[in-house]
């Protein structure tokens, strides 16, 4: 866990918190850094070396934490026109990080592309080479801030949203980190609207146990979006996110704060409480996945594409999420989905590639600086197309290629939109 939690849950309000204290950057940086100095000792102990025979190391990481690391105040990425201290690529020694590895060691640390478009960002284009490709390939970093670029050998353009911490258990009443315990997949049988699910740290489903007791925690993020997307299919909510209230089902259940479906019988649950899926849960995917959308629409409208020829998902939660059920939600735009991937922690390879070969260094400097940048709050369409994405999939935008898993709905190919059964 990033120590930095504790300042606040994501980078705005880490910014703010230095803002508001005269000692915020300090803290803010002395965490990041003692946390990187415990990581590194793991590191060199399981690699049976010692930390001062480290003598290179690069580091990627979001503007903020760019900032953060540098000792660098944050505050003018919070406020507008939202610009970074410094866009160039940094070599700095050791020593003057209080990094723990050889003294005279080199720090890299890549170039920042735009203010919430940070050196991870970076990293992910030189894992992925989107400008090597003569196909027009969109790249999302999914997280509590997604970072999205689009394009190809010719042009590159980049966003970011909030997205909120709902899409990693957050701000859901029963989310967790995916850990042991944790429910991973979800899926709801249509006609008898029962679920099965998976859980972490238990092989198979639950219904492939006779006697599935305590297993259960929370909900973790990959779970989340098969939920609610689960109840969509299921037709248990419907296109807005509001429950039915007429279908027959015991899950099915006015809670304390409004309709839920319930997943998880307290039985089944380590913390003796039924698990449900909340009105307020669907909720909060909607919010996230509208702004997730709207960013991906807003660049794709820029560069002139109706869709992308591949979308890749990146970050560590990014390779988790079923691709049916993100773009059935709407949370990813139409494409056909042989071409849509999950690339694991690419900001991870990006910065190994960079330690390990310097003319890549060099290459994504240049890269970095042809990438267009695009700020979403300068859009004065967002709050309209914002408002069309909160719905499943979209309010008024054709999916062709999930097409038949919608209720109520068939695709017209022809005509790419969608006839009301």
């Amino acid at each position: 866990m990033n120590p930095q939690i504790v300042y606040g849950e994501d980078v705005m309000s880490r910014i703010q918190y230095t803002i508001e204290h005269k000692d915020g950057l300090e803290k803010l940086h002395k965490a990041i850094i003692a946390t990187l100095n415990k990581l590194l000792k793991q590191a060199a102990k399981t690699a049976k070396i010692k930390t001062e025979d480290i003598l290179e190391m690069v580091l990627v990481g979001n503007s903020t934490m760019h900032h953060l690391l540098l000792n660098l105040h944050p505050k003018d990425l919070g406020l507008a026109p939202f610009v970074p201290a410094i866009h160039k690529s940094v070599d700095v020694k050791a020593r003057e990080l209080g990094l723990h590895i050889n003294l005279a060691g080199n720090i890299h640390i890549l170039p920042t592309i735009a203010s919430f478009v940070g050196a991870d960002t970076s990293a992910m284009i030189l894992a992925e080479e989107p400008h090597k490709q003569d196909e027009n390939w969109l790249l999302i970093d999914v997280g509590t801030n997604a970072e999205l670029v689009l394009g190809n050998r010719k042009r590159l353009v980049c966003t970011s949203t909030p997205t909120g911490p709902a899409l990693e258990g957050a701000h859901v009443e029963y989310g967790m980190r995916a850990a042991p315990g944790a429910m991973e997949r979800i899926i709801i049988d249509e006609n008898t609207l029962e679920p099965k699910y998976k859980v972490i740290g238990v092989d198979g489903w639950n219904i492939d146990h006779a006697d599935f007791k305590g297993k259960v925690k929370g909900i973790c993020g990959s779970a989340i979006i098969d939920g609610v997307a689960e109840l969509f299919r299921a037709g248990i909510v419907d296109s807005r996110g509001k429950f039915k209230t007429g279908l027959s089902s015991n899950r099915i259940r006015k809670g304390e704060s409004g309709w839920e479906y319930v997943i998880a019988w307290a039985d089944e649950t380590s913390i003796g409480r039924d698990i449900p899926m909340t009105q307020q849960d669907v909720r909060q995917i909607q919010l996230a996945k509208a702004a997730l959308f709207t960013a991906a629409r807003t660049l794709l409208k820029r560069s002139g594409l109706e869709s992308p020829d591949k979308i890749i998902l990146a970050g560590g939660f990014g390779s988790y999420i079923d691709k049916e059920k993100a773009m059935l939600i709407g949370l990813i735009p139409d494409c056909v989905l042989d071409n849509v991937y999950a690339v694991g922690n690419a900001a991870g390879d990006g910065a190994r590639i960079a330690l390990l070969n310097i003319e890549k260094r060099r290459e994504i400097e240049s890269v970095a600086r042809k990438v267009e940048r695009f700020e979403l709050p300068t859009d004065p369409e967002f709050q309209n197309q914002f408002m069309l994405a909160t719905s499943f999939p979209h309010m008024s935008e054709a999916f062709p290629h999930i097409a038949h898993l919608i209720p109520n709905r068939v695709a017209d190919p022809m005509a790419k939109k969608f006839m009301v059964k």
